[in-house]
């Protein structure tokens, strides 16, 4: 059976068709929509991001005819979890394109992510998985029996970009403000006793494994580790770095170009409170659990 998953996230949305039978994947894609710019800290999506994502589900749904998909399980998160006018765009989707989606929670985000990564880890030891979004960020310490810790923390770098103001490039006082805001917001969750390896489950991290080796994170089905010392330093340098930088630099998508320091401090800071020693990156994530988790 051929069916897609569709990620509505706060900044990318993403399109994942594979044979549920083979786990064979058979076409995927992502398009930077931007879903909360402009509006997901007053709690709504604006019109041009509607439009915006409206154009983008048109070419998924396009996708999906072409590969004679059976089945669309579309899925939002943050910014429509929060949006006053979310059945706004629910309406046109299942007017227009003839598929609904489904809104769910942070926790029920967190499971998804873990099911997912749990594909490309056995996690014969304890791993903190982390999964930056624009809306929201995701923390799961599971092991192989699963989750024993999971919380959804409304701190995506879509948000904090949208929150503050902020000089190019960073200020040590702009650095501190977003440190000081996350401690605010999740200092009593790392707190407790969690395990000192991470991995990453996000586009952001494949963003970080891209600049760290100046080429395309291509592992289609195992986490992989990376140098804890060479992923600090390509932290540090994120986060010295400018916006005409960014915008040069090939491994960084046109979406993440503004908000790829805030990503690298959100990371440096989890990796200190949490005392890290290990870094695995995963290519699997919330699509791979919603169409494989449960295979």
């Amino acid at each position: 059976m051929r069916r897609a998953v569709i990620d509505l996230g706060t900044n990318t949305f993403n399109l994942l068709i594979a044979d549920t039978q083979t786990r064979q994947v058979l076409f995927q894609t992502k398009e930077g929509v931007a879903l909360g710019m402009g509006g997901i800290n007053e709690k709504r999506i604006s019109n041009e991001a509607l439009e915006r994502a409206l154009e983008a589900l048109r070419q998924f749904k396009a996708h999906c005819t072409h590969w004679q998909v059976e089945d669309i399980q579309a899925i939002g998160t943050s910014a429509l979890r929060d949006a006053t006018n979310a059945q706004d765009l629910l309406c046109k989707v299942q007017d227009e394109l003839q598929f609904s989606i489904e809104i769910i929670t942070g926790q029920r985000e967190a499971e998804l992510i873990y099911k997912g990564v749990r594909l490309t880890h056995d996690f014969e030891n304890p791993a903190l998985i982390m999964d930056i979004g624009g809306g929201s960020t995701e923390f799961i310490a599971a092991d192989h029996q699963g989750p024993f810790v999971a919380h959804s923390f409304d701190i995506g770098v879509s948000r904090l970009f949208q929150l503050f103001e902020f000089q190019d490039p960073m200020s040590l006082h702009d650095i501190e403000k977003v440190e000081t805001y996350l401690a605010e917001r999740c200092a009593p969750f790392f707190k407790q006793q969690l395990p000192t390896v991470l991995i990453g489950s996000s586009g952001s991290f494949e963003t970080f494994y891209e600049l760290m080796e100046e080429s395309i994170f291509d592992s289609k089905s195992h986490a992989i580790e990376v140098d804890s010392n060479r992923f600090a330093h390509m932290l540090e340098q994120i986060i010295a770095s400018t916006q005409a930088e960014r915008d040069q630099n090939p491994h960084i998508i046109a979406i993440r170009k503004k908000m790829a320091p805030l990503a690298a401090i959100k990371t440096r800071w989890v990796l200190r409170q949490a005392q890290i020693s290990q870094i695995l990156i995963s290519p699997y994530s919330l699509k791979e659990g919603v169409l494989f988790g449960s295979l």
